[in-house]
């Protein structure tokens, strides 16, 4: 492309007057009529000096010209010598007069008398949590095999420009040829902008600038490359090919597509995790921190302690996205931050700004006080409306992909992108649908963000998301996809939970905990548009929900999915699995009588099916079923069964669990030894067979037996070792009834101090003791009482039984009796009949009843329990 003013200049170096007018006026983004009402002259005279009708205009209107431009020092004497027909040549043997030094809106110039690299740059802006970002792309641009044209992209308000500003500063010293920007205006032609790319870095034309900078390294920002995407490429692919020495840098919503072009997708800023609400945590989270600087331009107070966490949920809620960071913040003049979540929260999408998206280019002349100059370029008004400029820029299947893609909630991977996309009707079942192309266009127009190491590490902006749903919306499509979506998490669950068990538990659970929000959305759709996918997805649920504590709420999903009539004609193997999930559930929250009759219907079916997973499944759950009843004797019947049947088909596991559930019966018949020898077996079988989680709790039980057998330093020690551990598998039950373990043989041995500890971890993890529930004791604090009144839930046990042992160890009877009754009524309502029996025993030593003594009698009748030689000496 050769533009109609890239001439050869006037004889003796001289450059024409008009040439200037119309290079400087093009790189402040100016048009005729905005440069004629700022210098106060006529439209005409402007047009006639760009044609060239006009070579010598007056002194005055050159001079009106030069303010109405910005032009300072050298530039200025230049333009006028120009102006005059002279040309002038400054002390460096550069004529002045063909370097335009006030190229661009807001730029900061150096003299080129001065030494240094000659810029032509707005100044660049403080920029928080771009450290990173800044580093990397300096280094790209100084380094050996620097690219010709490096492309900063992404959705409008990420922060392009700012960062594009800062790195062009920090690699100034490099390019001594000089560093200069142009802003691309709505419209612009080819001849516009090559017109602006020369003037701002010093020539009049393409030929004269490959002249200059021979040999000598020169930057060259271009922003905003969208709003003239053709002629930008043709005019850039010119200047790298004319000049090598030259790498450009553009920023704009998508690649220009030259060969050799670097593409560095600009991602928000990084947003704190949703439970971080310590000031000085959220400082160091660059969303937080920019919301925290720009609240302080708008209200003098920093946020407050109540403020923190909505300011945590907003700026996670804005996705970390600088440009409605900075629109919400803007509104903390007059809102506090809990009243920016209640009032948009929910609509961020409508966050507005006087000018969406400033660039950074408007800022006042350098020495001059008059009115800023402005682009004429049109703006976004909404993050709406950005969102939706990206958008457009997808063809129409991509677009529909996008929409599609938007029904997930959270995170997800290229393979659930696959099965998502997949079209179900009339497809050729080898045809494979690979979704790369696809994510890797999103993530060039910064409408895809890619974190995390794992498969679940791609995700949409929520701005975006929430666009895209509003299209979907409109277009009648969401019920449809949210069916698609249901199938899609059905499927990853099928293939994630049998991981659940064996060396690959931590890794399932973790897969599962990142996939929580999308398993929430496709269990709610399907519960009301599919039950029977629901029902299918709820019942692979069970062990996850129980391992995050989640019983309640898992529990009543699956009572509610089994008494929808549309899921009675439902596969009998697929209702009985849902049946048994509703018992193991049960079990965790003392409703095991309630769910009784459930686990011996799923026994009959899966047994009769001859399946032997499922008979190995139903038999378990319905021995601690049974367990928690007071059923001890079929229990124990139940357990020896699951041995067998696991003995004969050589389920290794299974003969684990078995072993696992038989050391309780030899404890409950007082046989410790015994007990000893199973849980050496669980460990031998749980290793073979690679269920780490299977040996924690073999450990644990061994810390229990170590307790009862009086041994209280060694199950304080092995105790808290099991606890650790516990955590990063993820079972609360368990954690919390070791917890127990160690507070009791804590107490029992005299370290109150110690206790107390234990029991503030106990009453904090969700399941509140006695203090939780009823005022009057602060938590964690041993030798305070029980208040009375209400009932006493099954949780409340452990917590009462160390309370009782702190207060007997200290003399207090009174007190002891006051909490052993407690944990007797917890007991009963609990699953363990065990820890009614120790209950019972420290409230008749306590008390001296001869009522409680014969209740003791006939709980140990009942149950078939022995009474342990350290019980039997405190009963002495």
């Amino acid at each position: 492309m050769t533009p109609d003013h890239d001439h050869l200049p006037g004889a003796g170096g001289r450059t024409p007057i008009g040439e200037l007018v119309r290079a400087h006026r093009l790189a402040a983004g100016l048009t005729q009529v905005d440069l004629a009402q700022r210098a106060g002259v006529g439209v005409r005279t402007v047009r006639d000096l760009e044609r060239g009708r006009s070579h010598r205009p007056q002194r005055t209107t050159a001079e009106l010209i030069a303010g109405a431009l910005g032009l300072t020092g050298p530039a200025r004497t230049g333009f006028l010598a120009s102006a005059r027909g002279q040309a002038l040549v400054d002390p460096t043997g550069r004529d002045t007069a063909r370097l335009p030094h006030r190229p661009v809106v807001g730029a900061v110039l150096r003299d080129l008398d001065l030494p240094g690299t000659p810029m032509a740059l707005p100044p660049a802006v403080a920029l928080i949590g771009r450290e990173r970002e800044l580093t990397e792309l300096a280094g790209l641009l100084t380094g050996d095999s620097s690219p010709p044209v490096l492309s900063l992209v992404g959705l409008a308000g990420v922060g392009k420009t700012a960062l594009a500003l800062a790195v062009a500063h920090a690699v100034a010293d490099a390019h001594p040829g000089g560093v200069a920007g142009v802003l691309v205006g709505a419209g612009s032609d080819g001849n516009d902008v090559l017109a602006a790319a020369c003037a701002v870095l010093g020539a009049a034309r393409l030929a004269e600038l490959a002249a200059r900078l021979r040999g000598r390294p020169a930057l060259l920002l271009v922003d905003a490359v969208e709003r003239a995407p053709d002629p930008v490429a043709e005019v850039l692919h010119l200047l790298v090919t004319a000049v090598p020495t030259l790498r450009v840098m553009v920023t704009g919503r998508h690649p220009v597509g030259l060969p050799g072009e670097l593409v560095r997708p600009v991602a928000p800023l990084e947003v704190p995790p949703a439970d971080v609400v310590d000031p000085d945590e959220l400082a160091r989270w660059p969303a937080a921190a920019l919301f925290t600087a720009r609240l302080t331009r708008v209200r003098p107070e920093p946020p407050g302690p109540d403020e923190l966490p909505a300011l945590t949920a907003l700026v996670r809620r804005l996705d970390g996205l600088p440009l409605a960071i900075e629109l919400m913040a803007a509104r903390g003049r007059i809102l506090d931050l809990p009243e920016l979540l209640d009032r948009y929260g929910d609509r961020v999408l409508d966050l507005a700004g006087p000018e969406l998206g400033g660039r950074g280019w408007e800022a006042a002349p350098s020495g001059r006080t008059a009115e800023p100059a402005r682009t004429a370029v049109a703006v976004a008004v909404t993050l709406r409306e950005a969102v939706a400029t990206s958008y457009r820029l997808l063809d129409d299947g991509e677009q529909a992909a996008l929409r599609r893609l938007s029904v997930f909630a959270n995170r997800w991977s290229v393979e659930l992108a696959e099965e998502l996309l997949a079209d179900e009707v009339d497809r050729d079942p080898a045809a494979v649908v690979d979704p790369v192309p696809l994510l890797d266009r999103l993530v060039e127009l910064g409408l895809l963000s890619v974190g995390g190491a794992g498969p679940l590490r791609f995700r949409l902006l929520d701005a975006v998301r929430e666009y895209a749903i509003e299209q979907a919306a409109g277009r009648g499509e969401l019920t449809a996809m949210r069916r698609r979506h249901a199938v899609v998490i059905t499927r990853l669950v099928t293939r994630t939970t049998p991981d659940l068990v064996g060396a690959r538990q931590p890794t399932a659970a973790r897969r599962l905990d990142e996939a929580t929000g999308d398993i929430g959305a496709a269990l709610a759709h399907a519960a009301g548009d599919d039950p029977v996918t629901a029902l299918r997805l709820a019942a692979r649920l069970t062990r996850w929900w129980r391992m995050r504590g989640r019983d309640v709420s898992g529990r009543q999903w699956l009572r509610r999915l089994l008494a929808d009539p549309r899921t009675a004609d439902a596969d009998p193997v697929l209702r009985a699995w849902a049946l048994l999930g509703v018992a193991r559930l049960a079990a965790e929250h003392g409703a095991a009588a309630q769910e009784l009759p459930a686990a011996r219907a799923a026994l009959a079916v899966l047994a009769g099916r001859v399946d032997v997973a499922g008979e190995l499944a139903a038999r378990t759950v319905l021995g601690t079923l049974l367990v928690a009843t007071g059923g001890y004797d079929e229990a124990a019947e139940q357990a020896h069964a699951v041995l067998t049947l696991a003995t004969r088909h050589g389920r290794t596991r299974d003969m684990a669990v078995a072993q696992h559930h038989l050391t309780w019966h030899e404890i409950r018949l007082g046989d410790l030894p015994a007990a000893r020898r199973r849980l050496a077996a669980v460990d031998r079988l749980a290793a073979q067979c690679g269920e780490p989680r299977l040996r924690l709790l073999a450990r644990a039980d061994l810390a229990e037996v170590a307790r009862l057998e009086g041994r209280h330093g060694d199950a304080v020690e092995q105790g808290r070792r099991v606890v650790a551990a516990l955590v990063g598998v993820g079972d609360p039950g368990h954690r919390r009834r070791v917890l127990g373990t160690v507070g009791l043989a804590l107490a029992r041995s005299g370290r109150v101090d110690e206790a107390a500890e234990v029991l503030a971890e106990l009453r904090c993890d969700g399941r509140p003791g006695p203090s939780g529930a009823r005022p009057g004791m602060e938590a964690g604090t041993v030798a305070g009482r029980p208040a009375g009144g209400g009932p006493v839930r099954a949780e409340e046990g452990v917590c009462a039984l160390i309370e009782g042992t702190v207060a007997q160890q200290r003399g207090d009877r009174e007190l002891a009796a006051e909490w052993f009754a407690v944990a007797v009524a917890a007991g009963e309502a609990g699953q363990d009949r065990r820890d009614v029996v120790e209950a019972l025993v420290g409230l008749a030593a306590s008390s001296g009843s001869a009522e409680v003594r014969g209740r003791l009698a006939e709980v140990c009748r009942r149950g078939g329990i022995r009474l342990l030689p350290d019980e039997e000496r405190l009963l002495a």
